[in-house]
């Protein structure tokens, strides 16, 4: 196995750029989504013996202009408001009528010099139209025209959003209009049922995701195969986001992209202004690359570990090998009734494991297990929903309550997994001074610990392995489609098409 990449680095002849062409948006998406929404809060409010009136009402997002100037921000749509509506502009708001089920949006009314410095102004048919509206007017008749919706009352009824994001800890925003005090208005009802409405996906959802991961994907493999040594870091990001947009259409990522070598790949959200993805790749250094595409809001999580001269070491082997088991058990393990919780641990339990077997620790296992000495090498949670956000909503519902454990208070979902969500595998093992220094001088932990075998891993970084997985009845389906075995991560950096012709690298390798 070991000889499979030399067999093949010799390959024929490049691969085109892309095999993949952005697929047609399907708005019935957000007709659907509406309609789900309208279901679970009718049968919300049918249980509590409340009356099936008034409207779902949300605020879109709006243009940010960088502090004082007028360079404005490029715009992406608030995640609930795209979720209901796919309205890429912004300025607008969203209404739904719980009676009929019937929309409503209402478009801002623009300026005449609009057209001058931005493009035709578009009329209200056209938003009607193309975002498959019940109705469309402009933003100062929402008074007026959720009155006339219910003639009978006084004060019709308003259901915002407004509720706790599990990950941020940021409040969502509920919506803002002169004139809302000529409505009554509930704060409590919308988020939890909303919420719950995104954690599973539907089908035409899954496409979407499953393109977002099939275009990054292809990028990933792109980088690894164009990286050197010698570059600069952000020559892989740069390398990532052009291919995606140039083949995929994806000009927003799910988030800013993490391209770490050496050490920096033991800092887990690397790549942030304060470090800005600007090392230049020395041989020897493994890099870890977390890069994700979005498509239409829907988006993509996927992690790329691999060495930058395209050659593991055997400590590379040993660490890669560690986390790739863990990613593969947790994956073949994944489905319905499954505890997240408990996918967490599995994948600690193999990585201490294989540091054991590897002599870089010593002791039992179970024992390790307890001392929660896991969260050593891996602090994270194994992983995230995703969907519209990369860490979408749903992870803690009330009454769930947050592991308090360290590693899995990390967690950003508790839950037991459901056939519809789709959930990030990430597991990982970083070598972090701020965590291993302590770790051996516990008086708990210390005794696990080979400080020779360590030493070997100083400046070493870490490896993630992070692939998005949507749970089916029969298990967990793996969108992410990346070379992941060491020879194929050889083989792919010394040229070879991917995906691999195995039936060819087999047979040059006389069967072996």
């Amino acid at each position: 196995m070991a000889k499979q990449s030399e067999a093949i680095s010799m390959a024929s002849s490049s691969p085109p750029p892309s095999s993949l062409s952005p697929p047609e948006i399907p708005m019935e998406l957000h007709v659907n989504n509406r309609e789900k929404l309208i279901k679970s809060l009718r049968q919300h409010l049918t249980e509590s013996s409340r009356p099936l009136q008034g409207f779902v009402i949300l605020q879109g997002g709006e243009e940010q202009t960088r502090y004082c100037t007028d360079h404005i921000e490029l715009f992406r749509q608030e995640s609930y408001f795209a979720y209901l509506f796919g309205v890429r502009e912004p300025g607008f708001y969203g209404a739904i009528d719980i009676a009929t089920g019937k929309s409503i949006l209402f478009a801002p009314r623009l300026p005449a010099d609009y057209a001058v410095w931005l493009g035709e102004i578009k009329p209200l048919s056209y938003f009607k139209e193309r975002y498959m509206a019940g109705m469309v007017h402009y933003v100062d008749e929402i008074v007026g025209v959720l009155h006339d919706q219910y003639q009978g009352l006084d004060k019709p009824l308003l259901f915002l959003l407004h509720g706790l994001n599990t990950d941020s800890n940021n409040f969502s925003k509920s919506a803002e209009f002169e004139g809302i005090e000529k409505f009554e208005t509930d704060l409590i009802t919308l988020h939890p049922i909303l919420t719950e409405c995104r954690v599973l996906k539907s089908g035409l959802e899954l496409d979407l995701i499953q393109f977002a991961n099939d275009i990054s994907s292809e990028a990933h493999v792109e980088v690894m195969r164009k990286t050197r040594v010698g570059m600069k870091e952000y020559q892989l990001e740069s390398m990532f986001l052009h291919h995606t947009y140039m083949y995929g259409g994806c000009r927003h990522c799910s988030y800013t992209c993490i391209c770490a070598t050496g050490e920096n790949s033991s800092v887990l959200h690397y790549g942030h202004a304060a470090a800005p993805n600007d090392r230049t790749l020395e041989d020897g250094d493994m890099a870890l690359l977390d890069m994700g595409a979005e498509y239409h809001f829907y988006g993509s999580d996927i992690t790329c570990s691999f060495p930058v001269n395209g050659k593991f070491t055997s400590d590379q082997c040993l660490i890669y090998n560690a986390v790739l088991e863990a990613h593969n058990a947790v994956i073949c393990a994944m489905k319905p009734g499954v505890s997240w919780v408990d996918m967490h641990k599995l994948a600690e339990k193999i990585i201490l494991e294989s540091l054991k077997k590897g002599c870089i620790l010593v002791g039992d296992v179970d024992d390790m297990m307890v001392e929660r000495l896991g969260a050593v090498f891996m602090p994270h949670g194994l992983g995230h929903f995703l969907g519209i956000d990369t860490h979408d909503p749903g992870g803690y519902y009330k009454g769930l309550e947050r592991p308090k454990e360290p590693g899995l208070r990390s967690l950003r979902t508790a839950r037991e997994l459901q056939e519809g969500m789709v959930i990030t595998v990430e597991p990982g093992c970083y070598f972090i001074d701020a965590l291993l220094v302590p770790a051996m001088e516990n008086i708990h932990t210390s005794k696990f610990f080979n400080p020779e075998a360590i030493g070997r891993f100083n400046g070493f970084g870490g490896v993630r392995i992070e692939s998005d997985v949507h749970v089916t009845s029969d298990g967990g389906k793996n969108m992410t489609k990346c070379p992941r075995e060491i020879w194929e991560i050889e083989a792919v950096m010394a040229g070879a098409p991917w995906p691999l012709d195995k039936t060819s690298i087999y047979s040059e390798n006389g069967g072996s």
